[in-house]
């Protein structure tokens, strides 16, 4: 029986970088409730601006950024756009797919393999 995951390891591109110029990049996901995706759309910032749901909503699922002593909304506000980015498609593969792999293929061999998407670089 295979066990079940419900957090996930991730490395960000560029990293956070806190008050102190420290780097912060990896960290730990953990699976969207209900709950999670729900409670965020009573939240006033996002009543006032859509745009911030994905903000508090990785607020809510990351449990662990380097050794930050929390994960809020502004932490993630201070995220470069890069591990915006990539922390959205994290979320969405680790919930919708259950897994952080994916298959691509090589543009040069065609040859097609999968790769582990919570580490950049493969």
């Amino acid at each position: 029986m295979e066990e079940f995951q419900d957090q996930f390891e991730f490395v960000l591109p560029r990293g956070y970088k806190d008050s102190k110029g420290k780097i912060h990049r990896k960290g730990i996901m953990r699976l969207a409730t209900a709950a999670d995706e729900i409670q965020p759309l009573r939240d006033p910032r996002v009543k006032a601006n859509e745009a911030y749901l994905v903000v508090v909503l990785l607020a809510r699922v990351i449990t662990k950024l380097g050794d930050l002593p929390d994960v809020d909304t502004g932490v993630i506000e201070g995220l470069y756009s890069a591990d915006l980015a990539y922390l959205q498609d994290f979320y969405r593969r680790i919930n919708e797919d259950g897994t952080t792999k994916a298959t691509v293929k090589c543009p040069h061999c065609e040859k097609e393999f999968e790769v582990d998407l919570s580490h950049p670089g493969g």
